[in-house]
C-alpha cells in the first residue's frame, strides 16, 4: 500500500508540470524568432522609390487656370512639370514709384568670362618660359606650359596643365618643394592624376600661336539673341512668330536695345543673317557691347510666310539660340516650353510699364533649365528698372552671361568637351611634328630612338640600297649558287674580247639601279680596251665606290697594285686593277 501512495500522482501536479514545460518551449521559439528577426532586419535595406511618371507629378497650374483668375499675372510660370528655375518674382512697387527703388545695380553688372582662357597670353605668351607634350593613358592628350616667375621678393613656378577636360593652372613658390622637380612632378604638382613617364620639349618657334589659339577658342566676341514678342492672351508658339505688327512700347524697347540697321552690305557681326540677297528680312537690331558684337534676331523683323503656321523661317534662327529675349505688352505669363526648341535654355522676360513716357520702368524675370548654373548680375528686389543707360547696360550683361552659363548644361557641355578633345588633339600633333622636324626628323621616319634620320641620310641611304641589292640576289636565286669569280655587270676583265669559256653557274654583283637581267658584252661598250683614258679611270672609280656602298662593310686589302674585295659572307668575291 505504501509502495501504491508513493507512485500515485495528483492530476493536479502533472497538469501543472506539463504547462510549465510548454510555457518554457514557448518562451524558447519566441527568443529565437526574435533573434532571427532582429537579424533579418539588420539585413533589409529601404528599397528607393519607383520612378515617377509624369502622371505621378503634381502639376503646376497651367497657363490657361492662371489667365482665369484675377490679374496681375506673374511674368513667367513654370511648365507643369517642371525643369526650369526662375529669378526675379517680386515685382511690388510702391505707388508712386520712388526714384531710388528704380536704380539699377550697375556696380554688380560685370560680364563673365573664362579666366582660364586668357592666362597664357596674359602670363607666358612673349616671355621666357618652356611648352611641353605628353599622352596620358586616361587623361589623353596633354600639352604643358611652365614658366619661372618672380612676384614680389619671391621666386614662383606658373604651371598651365591642358586635358581633354579641363586646364589647370597654379603658382607654387619654390622655397615649399625640397627641391627643383622635373616636368613630370610639376604636372603632377597642378593634377595628380597624370601618369605618364616623361614629357617632350616643343622645339617649334611658332608653337605659341598655336597654344594660344588653343587656349583661346572658347572665348567669343559674336553674340546672338532672340527677342520674342508676345502679345496679350498669347500662349502658343504659333501665336508668337506669328506677330507681324510692332507696338509703340516695342519699338521703344527695340530702340533701348540697341541699332536699327540695314541688312544689306552689313559688315559687322551679321548672326547668320543674308546680308547679300535679303533672304532674312532687309533689317535687324545690333549693337556692340564692350568690343563684343550682339545681333537680335527679332521675330518682327524675319520674315513671314503666309500659310505657315509654324513659320518656320523665324523658328529657324530663334530656335537656333541659346538665350532669348520675351518681351510682354501686358500681362500675360510666358512658359518656357511654350517654345520647342533643343538649344534655347534660358528667357529673360520683360515687361513694360508706362510705355512711351517719362516714367517708363521694366519688369523682369529669367528664368532656365535646371541644369543652367545661375548666372549674374543678380536681378534687385524687386526686379524692377527705369528705362535708361544703367537698366540697357545691365540687360546687355544679364544675355551674354546667360548664354556662357548655358555653356555649362549638359548638352552644351557634352559638345564642348568633343571639340576641346579634337582640338587638343590637333594641336598635340602639330607640336609633334614640328618639333621633330625641326630636329631634322620627318614624319615617315618614325621616332629618335629609331635612329631615324630626315632628308635621306647616309645611314638611311646604306640601309636602301643593302635592301635592294638583298632583294635582286633574292629574286635572282643566287645565294645558293657556287663561288666564282664576281662580275660587276661588266666582266671581270678589261680586254675587249676575253677568251671563251664555259658558262659556269656564278653571282653577279648587282648594281642597284641597273637591270639584273641585262648585261654589257665588257666594261666599256663604246670603248676599246686599248684606248682607257682618264674617262675611263673616273668611270672605274665611280664603279669602285657603288660597289663598296652596296656592301656591308666587306674587308679590303691591296696586293699587287690590285684592290681585292673579299664577299666571303655572300659566297663571292671580286678583283678590281688600280691604275
Amino acid at each position: 500500500m505504501a509502495k501504491s501512495h508513493l507512485l500515485h500522482v495528483s492530476p493536479h501536479i502533472s497538469s501543472v508540470g506539463q504547462m510549465r514545460r510548454y510555457s518554457a518551449t514557448t518562451d524558447l521559439f519566441e527568443m529565437i524568432e526574435k533573434m532571427q528577426g532582429s537579424r533579418m532586419d539588420e539585413q533589409r535595406c529601404t528599397l528607393p522609390p519607383p520612378l515617377k511618371r509624369e502622371e505621378d507629378y503634381i502639376p503646376y497650374p497651367s497657363v490657361h487656370e492662371v489667365l482665369a483668375r484675377q490679374s496681375p499675372f506673374p511674368l513667367i510660370l513654370l511648365p507643369q512639370f517642371g525643369g526650369y528655375w526662375i529669378e526675379g518674382t517680386n515685382h511690388q512697387l510702391n505707388s508712386p514709384p520712388d526714384s531710388e527703388q528704380l536704380l539699377s545695380p550697375t556696380s554688380r553688372a560685370k560680364l563673365e568670362c573664362n579666366t582660364l582662357a586668357k592666362i597664357y597670353r596674359k602670363h607666358f605668351l612673349g616671355k621666357e618660359h618652356f611648352n611641353y607634350y605628353s599622352m596620358d593613358a586616361a587623361l589623353g592628350h596633354l600639352v604643358f606650359s611652365m614658366k619661372y616667375d618672380v612676384i614680389g621678393d619671391q621666386e614662383h613656378l606658373r604651371l598651365l596643365l591642358r586635358t581633354r577636360m579641363k586646364t589647370y593652372h597654379d603658382v607654387i613658390p619654390i622655397s615649399c618643394l625640397t627641391e627643383f622637380p622635373n616636368v613630370v612632378q610639376m604636372a603632377k604638382l597642378v593634377c595628380e592624376e597624370v601618369n605618364v613617364d616623361r614629357f617632350y620639349p616643343v622645339l617649334y618657334p611658332k608653337a605659341s600661336r598655336l597654344v594660344v589659339t588653343f587656349d583661346e577658342h572658347v572665348i567669343s566676341n559674336n553674340f546672338k539673341f532672340g527677342v520674342i514678342y508676345q502679345k496679350f492672351g498669347q500662349t502658343t508658339e504659333e501665336e508668337l512668330f506669328g506677330n507681324n505688327e510692332e507696338s509703340p512700347a516695342f519699338v521703344e524697347f527695340l530702340e533701348l536695345l540697341g541699332h536699327k540697321i540695314d541688312l544689306h552690305d552689313f559688315k559687322g557681326f551679321r548672326g547668320g543673317l543674308d546680308v547679300t540677297h535679303g533672304q532674312t528680312g532687309t533689317e535687324s537690331v545690333y549693337h556692340n557691347f564692350r568690343n563684343k558684337e550682339i545681333m537680335f534676331h527679332v521675330s518682327t523683323k524675319l520674315p513671314y510666310t503666309e500659310g505657315d503656321t509654324q513659320q518656320l523661317q523665324r523658328k529657324r534662327h530663334i530656335g537656333n539660340d541659346i538665350v532669348a529675349i520675351v518681351f510682354q505688352d501686358e500681362s500675360t505669363p510666358f512658359v518656357p516650353d511654350m517654345i520647342a526648341s533643343n538649344f534655347l535654355h534660358a528667357y529673360i522676360v520683360v515687361q513694360v510699364e508706362n510705355a512711351c513716357s517719362d516714367n517708363t520702368f521694366y519688369k523682369v524675370s529669367v528664368t532656365a533649365r535646371d541644369d543652367v548654373p545661375f548666372f549674374g548680375p543678380t536681378l534687385p528686389d524687386p526686379a524692377i528698372f527705369k528705362k535708361g543707360p544703367e537698366f540697357h547696360d545691365f540687360l546687355m550683361t544679364k544675355l551674354i552671361n546667360a548664354e556662357y552659363a548655358c555653356y555649362k548644361a549638359e548638352k552644351f557641355a557634352k559638345l564642348e568637351e568633343r571639340t576641346r578633345t579634337a582640338l587638343l588633339e590637333t594641336l598635340y600633333e602639330e607640336l609633334h611634328i614640328n618639333s621633330q622636324s625641326m630636329m631634322g626628323i620627318g614624319a615617315d621616319d618614325d621616332k629618335l630612338e629609331n635612329g631615324g634620320g630626315g632628308g635621306g641620310g647616309f645611314f638611311e641611304s646604306f640601309k636602301r640600297v643593302i635592301r635592294s641589292r638583298s632583294q635582286s640576289m633574292d629574286a635572282m636565286g643566287l645565294s645558293n649558287k657556287k663561288q666564282n669569280t664576281v662580275s660587276t655587270s661588266h666582266s671581270g676583265s678589261f680586254s675587249h674580247n676575253p677568251p671563251e669559256t664555259p658558262k659556269t653557274p656564278g653571282i653577279s654583283l648587282i648594281i642597284p639601279g641597273k637591270s639584273p637581267t641585262r648585261k654589257k658584252s665588257g666594261p666599256f661598250s663604246s670603248r676599246r680596251s686599248s684606248a682607257i683614258g682618264i674617262e675611263n679611270i673616273q668611270e672605274v672609280q665611280e664603279r669602285r665606290d657603288r660597289l663598296l656602298l652596296c656592301t656591308s662593310l666587306p674587308s679590303i686589302s691591296l696586293k699587287n697594285i690590285r684592290l681585292t674585295v673579299d664577299f666571303s659572307k655572300y659566297r663571292s668575291s671580286f678583283t678590281l686593277p688600280l691604275y
